[in-house]
């Protein structure tokens, strides 16, 4: 079982990854994902150029970055989530369940385009938190 950071931004992700690049010596990640190439649905032209994706891996973990879709509504700085990735379908489901106790599911578990079982949740806490099947 793996957790990682996701971060969050409003059209500046590009910056921002070459910021922490530069600050943690690090290479650009060589495939850096556009709404444009989301294979899920389509997407407004004012949103193709902005990034679905990335990682960078940062002090032995991987940090992922994304641009929100044009109109979310965005707070700086506290624009983060959690994430959980494992293998073990039924931990997923478990963990996911008892997150979503008193908190809000923004997206129910199911299959996408990256994984067989994805889905966000914000707990109680108001903390965000992404959990996928690994492959």
């Amino acid at each position: 079982m793996t957790l990682s950071v996701f971060l969050f931004f409003d059209g500046d992700c590009q910056e921002a990854l070459e910021f922490y690049a530069t600050v943690f010596k690090q290479p650009m990640p060589e495939k850096i994902m556009k709404h444009a190439e989301n294979p899920g649905g389509s997407v407004p032209e004012s949103d193709k150029n902005r990034i679905l994706h990335a990682e960078l891996s940062v002090l032995g973990s991987q940090l992922m970055l994304s641009d929100y879709p044009s109109g979310v509504p965005f707070v700086r700085g506290n624009s983060s989530s959690m994430v959980i990735g494992s293998t073990d379908a039924d931990e997923l489901k478990r963990i996911f369940e008892m997150l979503q106790d008193g908190g809000t599911v923004i997206m129910e578990l199911g299959e996408t385009f990256f994984s067989e079982l994805f889905g966000m949740v914000t707990d109680k806490f108001g903390v965000m938190w992404q959990v996928f099947k690994e492959s």
